[in-house]
């Protein structure tokens, strides 16, 4: 009877123990996340505001109050953190054209507008993206170059999801060659992004937008 109690206080010691230890690792886990949440934070802010080549891993590091260890442990140099930083503004960028290309209560034309103007909105505040814009004239960030060849992928994609919608409707006249006009499509937008974001002058022309962009729909429409 004895030996049957003291097995039975043992296998509660060992479920104990190990449940311990899980929430001793859960812990662990969460606060290597909070950790790299925190840096990211701190990097988005400062990229921001000073620019890829002012900011150091340093100045990061003594921001977030983290071990400059803890942001090599996270990121393998100062270009993957940027390209995080910069991957998170794409990444909420197509979280908001995404909702506009799903929705079901707009027709082509509707949605192609909002596509087009809510780009723009989102960008607008997305400055890090801003600086690699800046950087195509001066130096080439090739360690995003991947991002940005994914994201415009990803634009086209949609872009042609919304056109071809819109032919299929008859809201849209049927188009020869979709992936041309995709492409011209974008070439005008990119084209816009430099005196819009760098020469800041998206404030002094962004109530004409819509108007511009009722153009394009109206050359597409039927």
């Amino acid at each position: 009877m004895i030996n049957l109690y003291c097995h039975y206080n043992y296998i509660l010691f060992l479920c104990t123990q190990k449940r311990l230890r899980s929430n001793s690792s859960y812990s662990y886990i969460m606060a290597i996340e909070d950790t790299r949440d925190k840096i990211l934070s701190v990097a988005n802010r400062l990229f921001s505001r000073f620019g890829f080549h002012k900011t150091s891993m340093d100045e990061i590091a003594k921001i977030a109050r983290r071990a400059k260890g803890s942001l090599y442990y996270h990121f393998a140099s100062k270009e993957d953190l940027f390209r995080e930083v910069v991957s998170k503004e794409i990444a909420s960028l197509k979280s908001h054209l995404s909702l506009i290309v799903e929705d079901t209560d707009s027709n082509a034309s509707k949605k192609l507008s909002k596509y087009l103007v809510k780009r723009m909105e989102v960008l607008y505040d997305a400055a890090n993206y801003h600086e690699t814009l800046k950087a195509d004239f001066f130096e080439h960030f090739d360690f995003i170059d991947d991002l940005r060849t994914e994201f415009d992928q990803w634009e086209k994609e949609n872009l042609k999801t919304i056109i071809q919608e819109g032919v299929k409707t008859k809201e849209f006249t049927k188009v020869e060659d979709i992936d041309i006009l995709v492409d011209v499509l974008l070439m005008v937008l990119k084209g816009l992004e430099t005196p819009f974001f760098l020469q800041n002058k998206y404030k002094n022309y962004a109530q004409y937008f819509e108007g511009l962009i009722q153009i394009l729909t109206k050359g597409l429409s039927t």
